[in-house]
C-alpha cells in the first residue's frame, strides 16, 4: 500500500508538470499564431494513445474538440509529454512537413524573438509554477526550519573522521554564516568549503576540508544530525512512562549509570534493556535525582525531547509571493550548483542522478499535503533548469540555437537542427540509462 501510494504521487504530480510545462510553449504559440498540431501528456510512441480528442468515445461526447486544430491526449510511454509545434525540428522528427514550403502559421516563419519566448515559456511557466506553490505553502503554514545558530552536531562516522565531533557548533563555512541547520551538508558540498569554524566547547576551532572528500560527503546521508539534549518536553500517554515522576524540562543525564549528553547517546543504551526498569540520573532545577526508567520492548522509552532552535516565519497572502519568489531563486540557484557537481566527474554527483525510481523514494508513503506540495515545487524548478541545459533535445538546445542566430543573423539549417536533435536524444537517452542504472544500483547495495 505504501509503494501504491508513492506511484500514485509520483505520476500525478510529474503529470501536473509535464502539462504546465508543455502549457508554456503552447501559450506563446498561440500568442503569435503558430499552430500546434497535438498537446500530450506522455508519449504515443507507434501511434498507441489512451485519450485522444479525434478519435473514440471522446470525439463523440466532445465532437467540437475533434474539429480543432489541436489534438489534445494521453500517451501510454511515462516518461514525459510535449507540445507539437507545426514548422519546428523536435522530438517527434516530423520531416514531412518540414519538406513542405514553409508557411505563415509555422514555427520556422516567426521572428527569432517569438521562436525564443515559445521555447523558454516551459521553463518560465515551471518557474512561475514553483512560485505559486512556494507562496501558497508559506500563506499557509508559514516557514519552519532549524536554526542553526541555536543547535549543536550530532557526527556519523564521516564527519568524524573528518575532525567533526559531536556538541560541536559550526559558526562559519569559510566566510558563509549558515542560517538552516538542515542545510549544512549540502552547503558544504555547493560552496566548495575550504574551511569550517566551530565552537567546542570554549573553544574557537578550525577544521580544513579536503576536497578529495567531496564524493563521500555528496553520497554520504545525514553527517550532522541535531544534538538534542534529552530535555524532556512530552511523554504521550502509550508511552510506558507516561503517568510516571518524570516531568517536562527535566534532563536525562544518565542511564544504567552512562552518561547521557544527547538523546542519540541513550539509544544504544536503551535498546540493551528492552522491557526492563532501568536507573537513570536526572537534573530537575538545581536538584539531582535518581529515577527508574521503563523501557518498552523495542528498546525505547517513548519520550519526546525539547528541540532547541526550531524557527517559524508567519506569511498573509500578500507578503507570501515576496517570500516564495525570493525561495524559488535560492532554490535555483542550489540547484544549479548542484548541476555542476553532477558535470564534475572528480565530485562523485553523478553517482547521485536518478530516475522516477528516487523520486518516488522521496514522496511519503502515507498523503501530506505539505510534503507533497513542497516536492512539487521542487521538482518544477529542476525540470525547468534541466530543461535549460543546452543539449539539442532541450529547450535549452533550442534557446542556444535562435540566440546564436539573432546574433550573427544566420539561421542554422534544417539538416544541421536534425542532426542536432538525433545527438540531443541520443545523449538523452545516455542520461535516462544513467540515473535508471544508479537507481538500480542503489535498490540492490
Amino acid at each position: 500500500m505504501d509503494v501504491l501510494m508513492k506511484v500514485v504521487q509520483v505520476i500525478l504530480a510529474l503529470s501536473i508538470l509535464i502539462v504546465f510545462h508543455e502549457l508554456g510553449h503552447f501559450s506563446f504559440a498561440k500568442l503569435f499564431g503558430i499552430r500546434v498540431d497535438k498537446f500530450f501528456l506522455f508519449f504515443d510512441v507507434g501511434g498507441v494513445k489512451l485519450l485522444s480528442t479525434k478519435s473514440g468515445w471522446f470525439s463523440k461526447l466532445f465532437p467540437r474538440l475533434k474539429d480543432s486544430e489541436t489534438e489534445y491526449g494521453i500517451g501510454w510511454l511515462p516518461l514525459g509529454g510535449y507540445c507539437k509545434i507545426c514548422g519546428m525540428i523536435d522530438e517527434s522528427m516530423d520531416l514531412e512537413t518540414m519538406a513542405h514550403d514553409p508557411q505563415p502559421w509555422e514555427f520556422r516563419t516567426k521572428p527569432a524573438w517569438q521562436r525564443l519566448l515559445v521555447m523558454a515559456g516551459g521553463v518560465l511557466f515551471n518557474f512561475i509554477f514553483a512560485i505559486f506553490v512556494y507562496s501558497g505553502i508559506l500563506a499557509i503554514w508559514g516557514e519552519s526550519y532549524l536554526s542553526n545558530a541555536d543547535n549543536q552536531i550530532y557526527v556519523n562516522e564521516l564527519a568524524y573522521d573528518m575532525g567533526f565531533r559531536s556538541g560541536d557548533r559550526i559558526l562559519k563555512l569559510d566566510d558563509y554564516v549558515p542560517e538552516n541547520f538542515g542545510m549544512l551538508q549540502a552547503d558544504l558540498a555547493r560552496r566548495d568549503v575550504h574551511k569550517v569554524t566551530l565552537l567546542r566547547g570554549a573553544d574557537t576551532v578550525e577544521i580544513y576540508i579536503d576536497q578529495s572528500r567531496i564524493p563521500e560527503i555528496l553520497n554520504t546521508p545525514d553527517m550532522f544530525d541535531v544534538a538534542v539534549p534529552f530535555v524532556i518536553d512530552t511523554i504521550p500517554e502509550t508511552s510506558p512512562n507516561f503517568g510516571s515522576a518524570l516531568q517536562r524540562g527535566d534532563r536525562i543525564t544518565s542511564v544504567c549509570g552512562e552518561p547521557i549528553r544527547f538523546v542519540q547517546d541513550s539509544r544504544e543504551v536503551l535498546s540493551a534493556h528492552p522491557g526492563e526498569t532501568v536507573p537513570a540520573q536526572v537534573v530537575r532545577g538545581t536538584d539531582t535525582l535518581e529515577m527508574q526508567l521503563q523501557v518498552d520492548t523495542s528498546g525505547r522509552a517513548q519520550i519526546y525531547a525539547q528541540i532547541p532552535g526550531l524557527m517559524t516565519r508567519e506569511y498573509n497572502a500578500v507578503t507570501a509571493i515576496p517570500a516564495g519568489v525570493k525561495m524559488t531563486f535560492s532554490t535555483i540557484g542550489g540547484y544549479l550548483s548542484d548541476l555542476r557537481m553532477v558535470a564534475t566527474p572528480s565530485t562523485g554527483a553523478y553517482k547521485s542522478v536518478g530516475s522516477f525510481i528516487a523520486i518516488g523514494q522521496v514522496f511519503p508513503s502515507a498523503w501530506d499535503w505539505y510534503r507533497f506540495l513542497t516536492i512539487l515545487a521542487l521538482l518544477s524548478i529542476m525540470l525547468g533548469v534541466m530543461n535549460l541545459i543546452p543539449i539539442p533535445g532541450l529547450d535549452g538546445g533550442h534557446i542556444l540555437f535562435t540566440l546564436y542566430e539573432m546574433v550573427t543573423g544566420r539561421k542554422p539549417g534544417d539538416r544541421f537542427l536534425i542532426v542536432a536533435q538525433m545527438i540531443g536524444m541520443a545523449l538523452l537517452i545516455g542520461l535516462m540509462i544513467l540515473a535508471f542504472g544508479n537507481d538500480i544500483g542503489r535498490l540492490m547495495h
